[in-house]
């Protein structure tokens, strides 16, 4: 009887759960057990072990070779731009005033003053020495083209003097001299009576007066020429000016014109002439 009552309460379990489970004995029976199993979150111990094994691979070196790279490539290009294509590797020549070791020392050690005595030592024949000129008592350093002014060079006769005046009459070795008295003599027209008598004597007053004030100008027009050559050329830098003792103009003789600039004169024009001409 008891086994009989265990039996029906077992089997009316069994059925009730057989309703509960409609897929009982079916094969989605399965697939639904599967989905209505929760899911298991991963655990953030395990996450943060990913991450501590991805900060362990990670490698500075990698970035650091990287800009190296990229610094190395961007050099040799501005290096072929600048040159114009002569190198990648910044070693061309003529290279421009901001790329020259020389200037920044002059930039930070201030311009040089020196005595002519002193200038006579930058004549090119120091190996150990930069090469040195002066024009209207600026001093350059023309060592970029030890060719033309170094020994043996066809201007090294310029080179440790201050030559103001050669520049101008073109007499390289009479005129190194920064004297400038006189010069403008080479601009006037010769005096010749045969002409002249065609003005009256005021009027040939107020000619060579005329005459005068542009041939100063054109010598100060010449002298500027090269001072501006000099210093706007790119290859040549100012880098300071000579010294000279007060009064040393006045205790000088006057040099006379050379002989170049003497025969470079013509005589006077007549009045009507310059429109034949």
């Amino acid at each position: 009887m008891a086994d009989d009552t265990v039996r029906q309460r077992k089997s009316k379990k069994d059925t009730s759960e057989d309703e509960d489970n409609l897929f009982a004995g079916t094969p989605a029976e399965h697939s639904r057990g599967a989905v209505a199993q929760p899911t298991k979150k991963k655990s953030k111990k395990s996450k943060r072990s990913k991450d501590d094994d991805y900060s362990d691979e990670y490698s500075p070196w990698v970035d650091i070779l990287r800009v190296l790279s990229f610094l190395a490539l961007a050099s040799c290009a501005l290096s072929y731009l600048i040159s114009n294509g002569e190198s990648f590797f910044w070693g061309f020549q003529d290279k421009p005033w901001y790329l020259k070791v020389d200037y920044w020392k002059a930039k930070f050690n201030g311009p040089l003053v020196l005595t002519p005595e002193q200038l006579l030592q930058y004549d090119g024949s120091d190996p150990e020495k930069p090469i040195y000129l002066a024009i209207n008592h600026t001093i350059f350093d023309v060592s970029a083209n030890p060719r033309i002014y170094g020994p043996g060079g066809s201007y090294n006769v310029f080179a440790g003097h201050d030559a103001s005046r050669g520049f101008v009459t073109g007499c390289f070795l009479d005129d190194r001299t920064p004297d400038m008295r006189g010069v403008e003599e080479m601009f006037l027209p010769l005096d010749d009576p045969e002409v002249d008598r065609h003005w009256t004597f005021d009027e040939m007053r107020a000619l060579q007066q005329e005459e005068l004030e542009v041939a100063r100008q054109k010598v100060h027009d010449g002298l500027k020429h090269w001072v501006d050559f000099f210093r706007k050329s790119g290859k040549y830098l100012e880098v300071g000016r000579v010294k000279r003792e007060d009064g040393w103009l006045e205790k000088t003789k006057q040099p006379k014109l050379c002989q170049r600039a003497q025969e470079g004169r013509v005589r006077r024009k007549v009045p009507g002439e310059e429109k034949k001409n």
